[in-house]
């Protein structure tokens, strides 16, 4: 069936399908042994997805007293903010009383009032990177040992600036969606790469630079939809001393001279390489792009052994879900975002180790609880107020009735109770406004201003010597504008012995630009039908059909690589 979205500023029209009214049912509430039908969708799918992005601040840090001891920590909610913030340490500790701002549940007031009231109230960590050692600047980011500016990553040691989804990594700077990497920089959505820099959809690569869509290559430079290849130059093969004499002509210790490599390599992938129309891998029925070992997965992107999952993005190993968001190993989730080991959960945000819960946020290892916000290893609560189990299957479904007359039933949390601003959500990278488009929309907007370091002297970018050889100790102490924004950053110590390692100059782009820059190489999360540029079938594909690029089906693509 067809729906029209219900926000006033988007009233595009979107399909129900028979599947994604199956998937509801499946993953519809059962309290008390009788179920909850979730109602269909009010929102077109991006819509949906904006929405649970505003509730996602990943990258913007601040210095903020803990409300509980009230030393300064750094934290992802900025001083102003009314929520109650407590240092990590502190909220994942048994210091405090869980249930002290629990509540009755107001039959005269809207549920989403009643819960945001209890989430300004109860205490929430101030960051999110369990088991993590010398990382504190690192959200959403679990088990990493010396890392900084890691940001939705895990199990790293001794990177910097990587973030989406990288994993299992060690030494490496710069880069996006990487897997057991080691001595990488600007690497996109690449795994088992070593020594190598500026690869775009790479695997099991050594030693290469500026390639594209390689797979078991080594000492390659400026290639493109190469297979078990060594001693290449912009896809010209040659013995290793050409390679090696070709190489010693290229001083991508330059400044200059690697710029005018990332050029030239633009060029070539937009001009030259091959593009499959989505990326897809040893999996049946599926629609979106980089899906790996699915099955039965419908427009959906970046998803790992995931299936039956409809409108869902960044999951791995999920299974029968819609709308969720950043799960890894969930089942029965709807409406969802970043909540891990997760079993039928609807309209929950950062949750845990949870089953059975439902509208909670930062509820870990709980069980059976409803609107609850900031519980560990709690069952029964409503709004975090202890009930038995017969009270609790008793009162849910007159909230749910309740939750249906105020049209809230169904729905994620509302973008305008979200405690960010927008522009400090991943919101404004997948869907950007301007400051007046979001203020009119009803939601907030924060003037940002960096604060000026404490700093021996302030350099504009262009300034910096061009070869890191004549980089000096003393640009630890510089402040660095950034040649895009003019906005100041600096060069921490692990940074600067990291690229003359590497023998690569300090970049000079704020590590936001640098951050936006690599998302800009990835495609939108959007399905466009153009013809096959090598047979002219129609195709879905994440390649708008105004672009340039070579884009093939998935036959024509793999006939031609392999």
């Amino acid at each position: 069936m067809q729906q029209i979205c219900r926000n006033p500023w988007c009233k595009q029209s979107f399909e129900i399908t028979e599947d994604d009214l199956a998937l509801l049912d499946m993953v519809s509430p059962v309290i008390g042994g009788e179920k909850s039908p979730l109602p269909p969708p009010t929102l077109c799918q991006e819509c949906r997805q904006q929405r649970r992005l505003i509730y996602r601040n990943e990258r913007v840090f601040y210095r903020r007293p803990c409300n509980k001891t009230w030393k300064d920590v750094i934290s992802i909610y900025s001083a102003e903010k009314p929520c109650t913030v407590y240092d990590q340490t502190v909220w994942w500790s048994d210091d405090w009383d869980q249930l002290a701002t629990g509540r009755a549940f107001d039959e005269t007031q809207p549920f989403f009032r009643q819960f945001y009231e209890l989430s300004m109230a109860a205490p929430r960590p101030c960051i999110m990177n369990m088991g993590s050692e010398n990382s504190e600047y690192t959200h959403h980011a679990p088990y990493n040992k010396n890392c900084y500016m890691c940001i939705n990553s895990g199990y790293n040691q001794d990177c910097f600036y990587v973030t989406s989804f990288s994993v299992h990594n060690k030494d490496c700077a710069d880069c996006l969606a990487i897997q057991h990497c080691e001595r990488c920089v600007e690497c996109v959505d690449c795994k088992q790469c070593t020594s190598s820099t500026h690869l775009l959809e790479c695997e099991n690569c050594a030693d290469c630079s500026f390639c594209y869509d390689c797979q078991s290559c080594s000492n390659c430079f400026g290639c493109w939809n190469l297979r078990h290849t060594q001693f290449c130059f912009q896809n010209t093969q040659l013995t290793k001393t050409e390679y090696q004499r070709k190489l010693q002509s290229i001083n991508v210790t330059s400044w200059n001279q690697l710029d005018a490599c990332q050029r030239s390599f633009t060029q070539s992938i937009e001009q030259q390489a091959i593009h499959r129309g989505t990326l897809m891998k040893q999996s049946e029925h599926c629609s979106g792009d980089h899906i790996v070992q699915c099955k039965d997965v419908r427009d959906s992107y970046y998803m790992f052994d995931c299936q039956q999952c409809a409108h869902c993005y960044d999951c791995g190993d999920t299974k029968s879900s819609m709308d969720a968001l950043e799960p890894y190993h969930g089942e029965l989730q709807y409406e969802t975002h970043g909540c891990n080991l997760g079993y039928n959960l609807s309209v929950c945000s950062k949750s845990y180790e949870c089953n059975n819960v439902h509208l909670s946020e930062y509820c870990f290892s709980c069980s059976n609880c409803f609107g609850c916000f900031g519980l560990r290893k709690k069952q029964y609560c409503i709004l975090n107020k202890q009930y038995t189990k017969e009270e609790y299957e008793k009162l849910v479904p007159r909230i749910i009735e309740h939750m249906k007359k105020t049209d809230e039933w169904g729905e994620f949390f509302p973008a305008n109770l979200s405690p960010f601003a927008y522009n400090e959500t991943v919101a404004q990278e997948y869907f950007p406004l301007t400051k007046e488009e979001v203020l009119k929309r009803g939601w907030t907007w924060k003037e940002q201003k960096d604060e000026l370091p404490q700093v021996t002297r302030t350099i504009p970018a262009n300034k910096l010597p061009v070869n890191i050889a004549d980089i000096p100790d003393d640009v630890l102490n510089w402040a660095i504008e950034c040649e895009a924004t003019k906005r100041p950053f600096k060069i921490i110590k692990q940074e600067l012995d990291f690229y003359r390692t590497m023998r690569l100059p300090i970049p000079r782009l704020h590590p936001d630009d640098r951050h936006r820059k690599r998302m800009a190489m990835r495609n939108p999360r959007k399905l466009w039908k153009r013809p096959c540029m090598k047979c002219g079938k129609d195709i879905e594909t994440t390649y708008a059909p105004e672009r340039p690029e070579i884009v093939y089906c998935e036959e024509c693509y793999l006939k031609e690589v392999y």
